[in-house]
């Protein structure tokens, strides 16, 4: 089984590095980050790149697409060269998936009209103008298709899908090994639990964003 995980200018990097800890456990799987050209590609920091070792072209029938969000998201809403292969390789993936905005690059290129959809909670409305239907929820599992919410999501989406594909006691296995066990210092991880202020003054773009 061949997994793909897009990389893009300012992609976030956890979108993408927790379903490649997660997902990327698959027996037998192989894991591939692809780019529109090889070499190493920076996050929405600047600080960190990941190497693509094989550009989009090189990778026609992934069984597997992991598409992450990040600022760079935006630049990449009509890039015809991506959107053209996601289209193509959805024509024969077992699963289409995406991380925090990543969805809008999945909507953008016409993969999520008429199904249920989530992505990063600043972002999620921006669905509804490609025909998707936005949910709330963290992940979201319609058909073959598993978009996951904002950013650490992707763990969560991993682990979905690795229970799908290998079974429950596999997924089980690989959340103990990588003690994924949340217990976060506050309990601000989504706009009906934050502070108020702080969630109108990311809405209002007054704050930094991640999306």
């Amino acid at each position: 089984m061949q997994i793909a995980i897009v990389l893009f200018d300012r992609f976030t990097a956890l979108d993408a590095v927790g379903p490649y800890e997660t997902l990327g456990r698959l027996p037998d799987a192989e894991t591939v980050f692809v780019a529109e050209r090889t070499g190493p590609v920076r996050s929405d920091t600047g600080a960190l790149a990941i190497t693509a070792d094989r550009a989009l072209a090189e990778v026609p029938s992934p069984d597997v697409v992991v598409v992450p969000g990040g600022p760079g998201q935006t630049a990449q809403m009509e890039n015809g060269a991506l959107l053209d292969w996601l289209r193509g390789t959805d024509a024969n993936s077992t699963w289409t998936t995406s991380v925090c905005t990543g969805s809008l690059l999945l909507a953008a290129a016409g993969l999520l009209e008429g199904r249920r959809a989530t992505s990063h909670w600043l972002a999620l409305e921006h669905l509804r103008r490609f025909g998707a239907e936005p949910t709330g929820e963290r992940v979201v599992t319609d058909g073959k298709y598993v978009t996951a919410a904002g950013v650490s999501s992707g763990i969560d989406m991993g682990l979905t899908l690795l229970g799908r594909i290998a079974g429950d006691d596999h997924a089980r296995a690989v959340q103990l090994l990588t003690e994924y066990d949340p217990q976060p210092p506050y309990d601000a991880g989504s706009p009906q639990k934050a502070p108020a202020h702080l969630v109108e003054e990311f809405r209002s773009g007054s704050r930094f964003t991640l999306s």
